[in-house]
Formats: structure tokens, C-alpha cells, sequence
């Protein structure tokens, strides 16, 4: 490995890979029970066969489905910084906080719906196959940090004081 590549290997561990790592922890806190949520909706007879179309839909047809919803948050994320730049932080903080769980929500829904489809993408296999296993290590780092423990021993305390 050049020096080069391992001066960004150290800048990226070093500040946005704790930056991600917030991120992915969030995700994977609210991946499933969100994703519950949104398949609640299928119970509806409009929102069931919408799922049935999007399930149906071709590999790259569903790569766009899967990447739209995202895309369509990006201004209301732009918007409630905006928001945040001129003296309204808590309207920002909570448009940024919104955004964030209705798009966490959509996406894995999207995510369960769609991941046969893009699995027949060799390319996104490949990368999904890649990204998991960094990810898990990322986040498995994160929680044995001596920080993530003394926070998660607080927390247990504090539940169990009230009675949780």
C-alpha cells in the first residue's frame, strides 16, 4: 500500500468512519422495527399491490426503486439545514431527525422488497457481499470501544433505577 493510501485509510478511520459509524448504528437500531412498520401498510389492498409490483420489478427497474426515495429526501434534508444556517436549529434538528426515520423506514422496506432483483446484479452483489462485512466489523469496533461501554453500563443503570 503507497503512503498515500494509507494517509487516507488514516484520515478516513480517523474522522469519518466514526462519523458513519453514528450513522450505521442508528440504521441498524431502527432497520427492522421500521421495516415492520412499512410492512404494516401492506395490509392495505393500494399499498399491497404496489409491493407486489415493486417484488416484480427487474434488477435495474428496482436498483431506481430502491435509490429514488433517498434521493427525493436529499432537498427536505438540504431545506432543514437551511433552516439550521439562519437561527432555527430545533426546527433543522428535528426536519434532519424525520428525514432520517422516514427514510430509514422506506429504504429498508424498499431494501426487503427488492434484494432478490438486485442480487441477480453481479456487480451489486459483489458489493453488498463486501459491505456487510465492513460494516458488522465497524460497528462490532464501535461497541467495544471503552466509550460504548461506559455509555451502554450508564444506560443500564439508569433503566434499571427506573424500574425498566
Amino acid at each position: 500500500m503507497t503512503s498515500f493510501k494509507r494517509l487516507l485509510k488514516a484520515l478516513f478511520n480517523a474522522t469519518l468512519a466514526p462519523m458513519l459509524a453514528i450513522v450505521l448504528i442508528f440504521e441498524e437500531w431502527g432497520w427492522e422495527p421500521l421495516q415492520r412498520l412499512m410492512a404494516r401498510l401492506a395490509r392495505l389492498p393500494v399499498w399491497s399491490h404496489l409491493e407486489g409490483l415493486i417484488r416484480r420489478l427487474p434488477p435495474y427497474a428496482a436498483l431506481l426503486a430502491f435509490f429514488v426515495p433517498m434521493l427525493m429526501l436529499l432537498p427536505v434534508k438540504l431545506l432543514a439545514l437551511y433552516w439550521i444556517s439562519h437561527g432555527h436549529p430545533l426546527l433543522g434538528l428535528c426536519v434532519v431527525l424525520a428525514a432520517k426515520l422516514t427514510g430509514t423506514a422506506i429504504v429498508a422496506r424498499l431494501f426487503s422488497l427488492t434484494q432478490p432483483a438486485l442480487m441477480q446484479l453481479p456487480w451489486f452483489a459483489r458489493l453488498y457481499g463486501r459491505w456487510v462485512p465492513w460494516k458488522d466489523a465497524l460497528i462490532a469496533q464501535v461497541k467495544n470501544s471503552a466509550v460504548w461501554q461506559a455509555s451502554a453500563a450508564s444506560v443500564r443503570s439508569v433503566r434499571k433505577w427506573l424500574g425498566f
